[in-house]
């Protein structure tokens, strides 16, 4: 796989005079170890040409000819007259990048981040810390441990505020160790991520809220909702997939208290990467708290029975998650899955064979990874589409269907460098592994996990009433009435 490096990547590179930020180092390390070339574009070098300190623009163009430079790109067709310089370099580089002059592009710069999105490129351009965590992802699988999530009363916290975690926080908002210190007294709540003991790396402060007017201006959203007040990552916890896992909290939190609504403010322009991120999971802009952006998820208590009729079933889940469509039309499929691998996919799942694991809300809730997730398989079953419903069966010690999902996406690939471009921000498969599979036809389904069951029907209890016929070991296809009975046995 080739990287393709953005300028405001190459300059903190060569030049010694500037920090590296977290987690530069450690991606170009792995890179040059696995045999990943790191590239850049001509423009690159004009956008150094335009730096005034001479010294430095010396020292970074002579320190170049240790990447390769793009030869033969194609003048982009995205300029006008009034497009200005550094952002003809943005539009060069982000063209490459379509041209498949590179698999991926590794840029800082927000505003490349934003015109990928509109061209449809944002799975293929990568922030610093997640060009990091996707080849620790691939290369060293056994030194990746998905963070653990606590609960804790805020008050437990003032002890940090002096820290440089909260100062990019009082930035924006000056008053904020006052606000903080009033919630705390009230008794206000977060979600926390240990970078270190005692060392904050991600945050998030909740509060429930009735009838709130979300916008001020008489914008109420009905009944019981759930309220992100404050949403960080600290930079070097970037990439770990920590904002997924306190999404997953607070659906999880919802769905419990029976809260109609998620809801947030935040700057647009600061939160670009947090605002993509929501709006995948079924957020939507629902107007303006003084210059803030407000965004808002529906999370009705009983599933909506009045949706567009061209609402896909994909669709209709990521917009009423936890809700989703496995009515009589749906397809629904069983999936053997090994206890290595469930206990990698799975870490919330709760099983009587596996060593305990930290808590995320209590000592019944425990410390649970990413919602979006990949299942690598050889079956021989044709295709699964979008919105179908696959049960995962842990086979071997408990033998019995644990959890649910709803498929993202199924293909069959033979490359393992087209499978790692499938699996790349979600895989829990080596780089060895993913070309070990690849020797052969390979399914690669991209899925969202929903919940694990209370009650998980055991392999006698499938056979007995008639859900299976016969071993589990391969994807299998149900019926709806056996769905059915598996699932009121499960819940």
């Amino acid at each position: 796989m080739r990287f393709l490096l953005d300028t405001n990547i190459l300059i903190p590179l060569e030049d010694s005079n500037i920090p590296l930020p977290p987690g530069l180092g450690n991606f170009v390390r792995l890179a040059q170890e696995h045999g990943h070339p790191l590239v850049f574009h001509p423009a690159s070098e004009e956008d150094i040409n335009r730096d005034r300190n001479a010294e430095r623009r010396l020292r970074t163009r002579d320190r170049l000819a240790q990447y390769t430079r793009l030869d033969g790109v194609s003048d982009c067709p995205w300029h006008t007259p009034e497009t200005r310089p550094n952002d003809a370099c943005d539009n060069a580089i982000l063209f490459a990048l379509e041209c498949d002059a590179a698999h991926y592009l590794v840029t800082e710069d927000r505003e490349i981040h934003r015109k990928a999105v509109s061209r449809g490129l944002d799975n293929r351009v990568f922030a610093i810390q997640a060009a990091d965590d996707f080849l620790r992802r691939l290369h060293e699988p056994t030194s990746v441990q998905l963070p653990n999530i606590h609960d804790v009363p805020l008050h437990s916290l003032t002890r940090l505020l002096s820290g440089e975690f909260f100062d990019s926080l009082r930035e924006g908002y000056p008053e904020f160790d006052d606000w903080f210190r009033g919630c705390a007294r009230n008794d206000r709540r977060a979600w926390v991520y240990w970078a270190e003991p005692d060392r904050l790396g991600a945050l998030c402060i909740y509060a429930r809220k009735e009838n709130d007017d979300a916008t001020g201006h008489g914008d109420v959203l009905p009944g019981a909702s759930l309220k992100l007040c404050t949403f960080k990552v600290a930079p070097d916890c970037q990439g770990r997939k920590i904002g997924e896992l306190f999404l997953k909290a607070a659906f999880r939190y919802a769905t419990e208290n029976r809260l109609e609504h998620i809801f947030i403010h935040g700057d647009a322009e600061k939160h670009g990467f947090l605002f993509e991120l929501l709006a995948d999971f079924g957020f939507a802009e629902f107007g303006r708290y003084g210059t803030d952006v407000v965004y808002v998820k529906k999370h009705p208590v009983i599933a909506p029975d009045d949706t567009p009729a061209d609402l896909s079933s994909f669709e209709y889940f990521r917009k009423y998650f936890p809700h989703f469509r496995h009515d009589a039309n749906i397809r629904k499929f069983i999936i053997p899955i090994r206890p290595e691998y469930h206990r990698i996919l799975f870490s919330d799942y709760f099983s009587p064979s596996d060593p305990p694991q930290m808590t995320l809300f209590s000592s019944t809730h425990t410390a649970s990874n990413a919602i979006k997730q990949a299942y690598l398989c050889h079956a021989q079953l044709g295709q699964i589409s979008p919105g179908d419903v696959v049960l995962f069966y842990r086979s071997i010690d408990e033998k019995a269907v644990t959890s649910l999902g709803i498929v993202e996406q199924y293909e069959t690939l033979e490359d393992a460098s087209e499978i790692v471009d499938r699996v790349r921000r979600r895989t829990v498969y080596s780089m060895t592994e993913i070309e070990r599979m690849a020797a052969k036809p390979t399914k690669v389904m991209l899925f969202r996990l929903v919940k694990h069951f209370v009650h998980p029907p055991s392999f006698d209890w499938l056979s007995q009433n008639r859900v299976v016929n016969g071993s589990i070991r391969t994807i299998r296809e149900i019926d709806d009435n056996a769905y059915q009975r598996l699932i009121s046995q499960a819940a």
